[in-house]
């Protein structure tokens, strides 16, 4: 031995005697110890006298380093030893001291303990090497007897763990605090259940099997009727996502207790994490590590826990949106966003002879307001059902509309007279056997070009409307000229409300009424005209339904009453007979507007006009439309004074005892019968005879419009009609041209 290692021996002496206290040894989980030393002897001396040493359970596991530089390989290769035995004098008299500075500094290994053990003391004064090398404890090995060694090395340990214990928190706080918010960022659940079972495998670190289980069918995208599922796997787990936890084996045993329980399970390197969740949707975490968690370990994975359980909610109610936003939940079937994003993929994929269908339930609104709302939910399940069974894969089938599925499908599968076969057998629900008609548009895909899932929509709702329109049980294939006729008519509509709310181009023509026997003026009927941007005139046929359709009527019927009212105050300041009335027509629409009658009050009140000088004409279809609603609203006219009159009488489809009922003051023969009047083989006299008859019976005026010549004049007279209007006598003209015509005829 060199002259400066003549002191460097270690003789413990044994002082422990046979005390030491028995304690339950955990074998798989050792205190590593690193014995360095130059000095053979000293290593089977400190091994011997720790031989069969416990502290708190765990037993001792030496490592064995000759050098300094062997010590630094052993603790760099080997991060869970707890504590290091160092000589400080080794292959030169600061080895130890070196190896140290390298392994705090270097290896950053703050937490092993290291006890500096010299026979040679001077050669690293106490106080300064603790102080400045961050050496845990310093003993000469002269002065470590069996139990000094031991105490010192208890310590050590000790402060070794409860080091780790904090490191390992603050590890996985830090880890949970950086996932926290990736994981509430992740929408998809499937992508969110993989996200966080990598961040729980990285916090246990030690094992990548792990399982995430939901409770209940929180996700739309994920099948299964259990009350657990996977919806998430890892490691040898993999194969298991998207099946009942019944199916897992043991660990699925351990994770539905954990769930069943609402309490967090261990056994051994397997554990189970409850995760409670909002309304009943819980979670259950399963890992399995390579040894048993720390109770300080699984306090962090429970703190864990609570993130992904605010992640599953978050990526549940998104996916509850998703799955709104797509999904009717009715039917479970696409909704309108979700049909045309697969006309949108399938119009991308290029395949061509395929068709796209509406299929529109007729009178589906009268049944559920009949049945009731459930009942009509139920028919709506059977006609899904049994539209459902003639898809073919790649087919889809979507509820878009109240009582509206769209189809796509290639074109021979989506033939509308197959279709509408399905529809010849009646549909149960309940006690009821309902026979159900619907009505097709379609539209072949390959016919429309370069269009989107939209764009294929409207069109093919445009063929519904145009089936719609005709009798129900119909189909119509969509074309382009459907579409022009479309664009036209809302252009016309665009134009027609700017004409409406600024009252452009709006004017009123007027058509006289006379006796036939004397040719006198006893009336006028206001006739609406609009002429286009053009500048032309557009036939009243055209706008007049749309100004109906879109509500525009009210105002522009308004507009009418007021106008005519104000222009026969002002013919008979200019001369015209002060008995002569106007005559206005008046639609259904305006019948249900709650201020029509407020309307005539104020217009009648601004002028002056008596009255009895204004006669409404209603045609005799709207006479027989919603009769409670219309013979209220007569009753009151004629309280007021005003002329109810029945246009193009012998039209429609009234009953006497129904016209009896009506509060009315003339009859009004239509065109048609007049023009018949001519032909010999015709029924028109024998119509108009009849009409005259019955307006004579009930007491009654009656007018025919219409009248064209001499002869047909001539005729009606003969027929006891009294009055008259038609091209004999006058077109329908302006204002100023019609107080010409009435002073002229005076």
């Amino acid at each position: 031995m060199p002259a400066s290692h003549l002191n460097d021996e270690l003789n413990i002496i044994d002082d422990l005697g046979h005390e030491q206290p028995a304690a339950v040894a955990d074998e798989t989980r050792p205190w590593r110890i690193l014995v360095v030393d130059d000095d053979a002897e000293v290593h089977n001396a400190t091994a011997f006298a720790l031989q069969d040493i416990r502290i708190d359970g765990r037993p001792l596991a030496f490592i064995h380093a000759y050098s300094a530089e062997e010590a630094l390989a052993e603790i760099a290769a080997d991060e869970d030893i707890a504590v290091a035995l160092l000589d400080v004098v080794m292959e030169h008299e600061s080895a130890g001291l070196d190896l140290v500075r390298r392994v705090r500094q270097d290896l950053g290994r703050s937490a092993m303990r290291i006890i500096l053990r010299t026979g040679q003391p001077g050669y690293a004064p106490e106080m300064r090497v603790i102080r400045e090398y961050d050496i845990n404890d310093y003993k000469t090995k002269s002065e470590l007897t069996r139990v000094r060694l031991l105490t010192t090395l208890t310590t050590a340990v000790r402060s070794y763990d409860q080091l780790r214990t904090i490191m390992d928190a603050r590890r996985g706080l830090a880890l949970i605090v950086d996932t926290a918010a990736d994981l509430l960022a992740r929408r998809d659940p499937g992508d969110f259940a993989a996200a966080a079972l990598a961040g729980a495998c990285r916090l246990v670190g030690g094992g990548d099997d792990a399982l995430l289980c939901a409770h209940r069918q929180r996700f739309a995208n994920y099948p299964g009727d259990t009350p657990l599922f996977v919806i998430g796997a890892r490691g040898r787990f993999a194969g298991s996502l998207g099946q009942p936890l019944k199916d897992c084996g043991a660990p699925g045993t351990l994770a539905a207790q954990a769930g069943a329980e609402r309490r967090s399970l261990t056994d051994g390197g397997r554990a189970a994490f409850f995760i409670a969740g909002e309304n009943g949707h819980d979670a259950v975490l399963y890992l399995e590590t390579t040894a048993a968690l720390t109770p300080e370990l699984r306090q962090i994975v429970e703190v864990f826990c609570v993130n992904i359980g605010v992640g599953l909610e978050n990526a549940g109610l998104i996916a509850d949106l998703s799955f709104s936003a797509f999904t009717d939940r009715l039917t479970r079937l696409a909704n309108r966003s979700g049909f045309v994003a697969r006309l949108d993929d399938h119009m991308r994929s290029g395949t061509r002879g395929w068709t796209m269908a509406l299929l529109d339930i007729d009178h589906f609104s009268e049944l559920n307001d009949a049945l009731g709302h459930h009942k009509g939910d139920q028919l709506l399940l059977s006609v899904a059902q049994r539209l459902c069974n003639i898809l073919t894969p790649g087919m889809v089938l979507a509820r878009v509309g109240g009582d509206v599925f769209g189809l796509l499908g290639p074109d021979a599968m989506l033939d509308p007279r197959l279709l509408l076969d399905h529809f010849k057998t009646p549909f149960l629900v309940d006690e009821y056997s309902l026979p159900i008609k619907a009505t097709l548009g379609l539209t072949r895909l390959d016919e429309v070009g370069d269009s989107d899932g939209i764009d294929l929509l409207k069109a093919t709702n445009i063929a519904l409307n145009r089936a719609k329109s005709g009798d129900r049980g119909r189909w119509h294939y969509y074309t382009e000229d459907m579409a022009r006729e479309t664009r036209s008519r809302l252009d016309r509509l665009h134009d027609l409300r700017i004409a409406v709310t600024q009252q452009r181009g709006l004017e009123l023509h007027y058509q006289p009424q006379v006796e036939l026997i004397s040719g006198k003026l006893i009336g006028a009927e206001a006739l609406i005209r609009w002429r286009g941007p053009d500048g032309e005139f557009i036939r009243p046929d055209l706008f007049i339904s749309l100004a109906e359709y879109s509500g525009l009527i009210v105002d522009l019927g308004a507009w009418v009453f007021k106008t005519a009212v104000g222009q026969l105050h002002e013919w008979e300041a200019k001369g015209l007979p002060s008995d002569m009335h106007m005559a206005i027509n008046v639609s259904l629409v305006q019948f249900r507007d709650p201020l029509f009658l407020t309307r005539l009050r104020n217009a009648l009140a601004e002028t002056g006009i008596a009255p009895q000088r204004i006669e409404l004409e209603i045609t005799e279809s709207v006479a027989m439309l919603e009769a409670d609603t219309v013979i209220g609203i007569l009753s009151e006219l004629k309280e007021m004074g005003i002329q109810i009159a029945i246009d193009d009488f012998g039209t429609g489809f009234s009953s006497l005892a129904y016209l009896h009922r009506l509060p009315i003051d003339r009859l009004k023969i239509d065109r048609a019968f007049v023009r018949d009047l001519d032909s010999k083989s015709g029924s028109g006299a024998s119509i108009a005879q009849t009409v005259i008859g019955l307006g004579r019976s009930l007491g009654l005026s009656v007018i025919a419009e219409g009248v064209e010549t001499e002869a047909q004049a001539k005729l009606l007279m003969d027929l006891g009609c009294p009055l008259a209007q038609g091209f004999l006598y006058s077109r329908p003209v302006d204002a100023e041209a019609f107080l010409a015509w009435g002073r002229a005829r005076r």
